[in-house]
């Protein structure tokens, strides 16, 4: 009778370490997903849009800049410090621009990039219940997946709809 139970407690350890351990790459998911491309597309966009606003403002600053340094001789002391005080606030104002489209550009980024791994990991959450794991990490941040974890990044990306 000692002996069954002695053998039913060191058993019991070992019915506990059998647990199903899953892995997704949420990168490989991400990335197959319609709303990744649809994304990177209106951040491209948005990039563009934004960057050809810049430089219209770097040019107008710079033909404002060209056209003081020419004419600066030829000016007096108070046309001349008044026109020093628009290019710099022209400089500064730049600067805010360029400064508040790094902002939002940033902010975009973000946002979708969040909006994706929300959706990923609801996936990841829906197939590890389904699938009766107990525990699904990530592929990339693994330092080693050995040969019973299951690799769950087919499932996922079944789930979200990605490639």
């Amino acid at each position: 009778m000692k002996k069954t139970i002695l053998a039913m407690l060191l058993a019991l350890p070992m019915t506990m370490f059998a647990q199903k351990i899953g892995h997704v790459n949420f990168e490989t998911v991400i990335q197959g997903m319609s709303e990744y491309t649809a994304a990177q597309t209106e951040f491209q966009n948005l990039q563009k849009q934004l960057s050809e606003e810049m430089q219209r403002k770097q040019t107008e600053f710079q033909t404002k800049s060209e056209a003081y340094d020419k004419e600066k001789a030829t000016l007096s002391e108070t046309l001349r410090a008044y026109r020093e005080q628009e290019l710099q606030k022209a400089y500064e104002e730049l600067s805010q621009f360029a400064q508040t489209c790094e902002q939002e550009l940033q902010k975009v980024q973000q946002t979708k990039m969040g909006e994706l791994q929300e959706k990923v990991l609801k996936a990841v959450q829906e197939v590890g219940a389904a699938g009766g794991f107990a525990y699904i990490l990530p592929a990339n941040g693994v330092a080693y997946v050995g040969t019973s974890a299951i690799d769950i990044t087919d499932q996922v990306k079944a789930k979200v709809g990605a490639k």
